[in-house]
């Protein structure tokens, strides 16, 4: 089994973290393998940024890099407008529908709105965007378990935003309930 992820949006919200916890979560609780990239645009904050993880259960034969994406995470609209042309028919995209000013046009493809950033708003901080994203991506492809990520998760925040991001994770598994 191999599953390529990649999580694409802009500098500040959270899609590096987001790579890395997939990672972690994957490794560490799950026992498969995986590679974990990222690229970081020339800004800090505001660039183009974007995480890939590689799962896989079989590391022998294994590229670090993405061939063929499964699975997109575009938290806003030049994310999804430059990553969307990888997905083939059969593949999933996870977006956040605040942050984009046209919906995606797929065929054959998997589309979740998930109103990340409203739900991190209403949670009183849009820095948990990417974890409710999480959350939601867990529910909706199950490509690790609950269980694995919340276990990523505590390990990856400040013991001081632990309280918020797993509140947040909770709105990422109802958001992504809807679609089962």
């Amino acid at each position: 089994m191999r599953t390529e992820v990649r999580f694409a949006g802009f500098g500040g919200q959270g899609v590096i973290l987001s790579g890395i916890i997939l990672g972690r979560a994957t490794v560490l609780y799950e026992g498969h393998y995986a590679f974990q990239t990222q690229s970081i645009g020339p800004e800090a904050r505001g660039g183009v940024s974007r995480a890939e993880v590689v799962i896989s259960t079989d590391n022998s034969r294994d590229y670090p890099k993405v061939r063929e994406l499964d699975i997109l995470v575009a938290m806003n609209q030049e994310s999804m407008d430059t990553y969307s042309k990888d997905l083939k028919a059969g593949k999933t995209m996870l977006y956040d529908p605040d942050m984009m000013a046209n919906e995606p046009k797929l065929e054959g493809v998997n589309v979740y709105p998930i109103p990340a950033t409203k739900t991190a708003y209403e949670l009183g901080n849009k820095i948990v965007a990417n974890v409710v994203m999480l959350g939601a991506l867990i529910t909706t492809t199950k490509i690790i378990s609950k269980e694995s990520l919340i276990k990523a998760v505590c390990e990856a925040v400040p013991p001081k935003f632990k309280d918020l991001n797993m509140k947040a994770l909770e709105k990422g598994f109802e958001l992504g309930e809807q679609f089962k």
